[in-house]
């Protein structure tokens, strides 16, 4: 190990992270057959096949595992101190994508937009759309960061909880129950309106309601939140949504909140990225913005204790 080629190590800790040679690649602005080439002088002087092939990817050998449980943590370091020394917001040029739903962006994009034009002028923001349980997004680098709810878990993933998502119940304010008490009753018999990004008809509400061998008519489904705050002020539907999607026009009067009639378990909020971004300046920068941004809003995610 003495004689390494210290380049064969930065090589061989990218294809961990990336779990392929073509991503690797592409994330060291190499080709290909010059990563492959690199693999195998991995394999003659290391003595082990290190990565074998796994339906369309490839798998660590043990040895791989062992090795890079060692040297992955000082390569960190020392990238982290060599880009540290460089690194000014206020010259960052860099596009980083974020998958988000368009409910979280109407809340984070104004306040970081307004952050970014003081502190980062050149740097561009690029919401994309949130998909499936955004692992396979971070795993693939088509998102730099996603923010939602992340229930994977994943040895490249890390993840910060943000907040929680705790749901009511929203309408017009001539809606014929906005005036009086939410029952369960009235609740059942009202048209539904649900926003689903999936396009399937059926929400976390309806799965609880037939557990309990209850159902809700779904009169009407939109596939965005801001779809559905359209919608609602001048319809007599009613929608079960996360106060921080609603809570900027309740306090507008537009719309009227009620506490569910149903118990609705909150959903926590994460932000989740690649360990290829864990200690890139950037992206560290970014991350401490969305986390003061949520830490200076407390208000916009705590739904009030009592509704009109």
């Amino acid at each position: 190990m003495a004689r390494t080629d210290l380049n064969l190590l930065v090589i061989f800790d990218c294809i961990m992270q990336e779990q392929s040679v073509s991503a690797a690649a592409r994330q060291l602005a190499m080709t290909q057959p010059a990563v492959s080439n690199a693999v195998s002088r991995m394999r003659h002087q290391w003595r082990d096949p290190l990565f074998i092939k796994d339906g369309r990817g490839i798998r660590p050998t043990p040895a791989a595992e062992r090795l890079w449980a060692r040297i992955h943590q000082p390569l960190e370091v020392i990238s982290s101190a060599l880009n540290e020394q460089d690194f000014d917001p206020a010259s960052a040029s860099d596009t980083l994508r974020i998958a988000m739903t368009d409910g979280t962006a109407a809340f984070l994009w104004p306040r970081l937009r307004a952050r970014t034009e003081q502190l980062a002028p050149l740097l561009n923001l690029h919401a994309v759309p949130f998909r499936g349980d955004g692992m396979t997004q971070l795993l693939e680098a088509d998102a730099d960061l996603v923010f939602d709810y992340f229930a994977g878990s994943h040895r490249q993933v890390h993840q910060q909880r943000m907040f929680h998502n705790h749901f009511v119940c929203v309408m017009s304010a001539s809606h014929a129950l906005a005036q009086q008490p939410l029952t369960e009753e009235a609740f059942l018999q009202a048209e539904h309106l649900l926003v689903s990004l999936s396009g399937d008809a059926r929400g976390q509400v309806d799965t609880q309601l037939a557990a309990r061998g209850q159902n809700r008519r779904i009169a009407m489904t939109v596939n965005s939140f801001a779809s559905a705050l359209m919608l609602l002020p001048t319809t007599q539907l009613l929608c079960t949504l996360p106060w921080p999607v609603v809570a900027a026009t309740v306090r507008s009067g537009q719309l009227v909140a009620k506490q569910p009639p149903l118990a609705i378990p909150p959903v926590p909020i994460s932000m989740a990225w690649h360990q290829r971004n864990h200690q890139r300046p950037l992206q560290r920068w970014l991350r401490a913005q969305l986390q003061e941004i949520v830490d200076l809003h407390p208000e916009q995610f705590i739904p009030p204790q009592s509704f009109s």
